[in-house]
């Protein structure tokens, strides 16, 4: 029986999510949401949640909580990934690593990305009730903002992204020669800023672009 998985297709937080699915070999379906319609999604979580991802798998409806942020991530490391993606040896560090992923780098990486995907959506409702869900967040404009100061938000990307280039010069992955659930993230916020645009990352980033070609190719077995 195929997983089920309810995602954005450019998500920082769906993309490491469908790599582990394809690198475990765990059978999907992936089910692209509205970015402003959720109501598919409010019906399958009973109410509880709105975000992606969400994933069905034989009954169960797995997403993030106040208590579990990365829910998915935990549920596919016990039932299908035997514990790889969250090492015991690296509790607690890597999660400080995830936190700075999944804060500092995807708030600046997305900024790159957003504008062109916007540009992609051809239902004008859909398009404007987006960029209307930004501008609440991030204030009126933004999404032009983005766009006009675009080098400047790839320098800035790319410098926080600085520690991770040093560390991949010594490391086949974050933290050894197999990826964790770190990899997976880091991956997503990458995939994310290079998903619409120009942006891609320099090639002076020789390390991150060999470990982000790696990881695009992964297999578990």
């Amino acid at each position: 029986m195929k997983s089920i998985l309810h995602e954005l297709a450019h998500s920082p937080y769906c993309l490491p999510v469908k790599r582990i699915l394809e690198a475990w070999s765990i059978p999907f379906e992936a089910r692209p949401v509205s970015a402003w319609d959720r109501r598919s999604l409010i019906a399958l979580t009973q109410g509880a949640y709105y975000q992606v991802p969400v994933l069905e798998h034989e009954g169960d409806v797995v997403f993030e909580s106040p208590d579990d942020p990365l829910a998915v991530a935990h549920f596919l490391d016990r039932e299908f990934c035997d514990g790889a993606l969250f090492p015991s040896e690296y509790a607690g560090l890597q999660e400080l690593v995830i936190g700075h992923i999944e804060n500092t780098l995807e708030g600046i990486g997305f900024k790159l990305s957003d504008p062109h995907v916007l540009d992609e959506i051809s239902d004008l409702g859909e398009r404007i009730m987006t960029a209307r869900h930004k501008e609440r967040k991030f204030g009126a404009g933004c999404v032009e903002v983005w766009r006009e100061e675009e080098n400047a938000i790839a320098r800035d990307f790319e410098t926080a992204l600085a520690p991770y280039e040093q560390r991949l010069a010594h490391a086949r992955f974050l933290f050894h020669d197999r990826p964790c659930y770190a990899d997976f993230a880091l991956f997503g916020v990458i995939e994310n800023a290079e998903f619409a645009g120009p942006y891609r990352l320099r090639a002076e980033l020789s390390n991150l672009r060999r470990w982000q070609s790696e990881l695009r190719a992964y297999s578990a077995f």
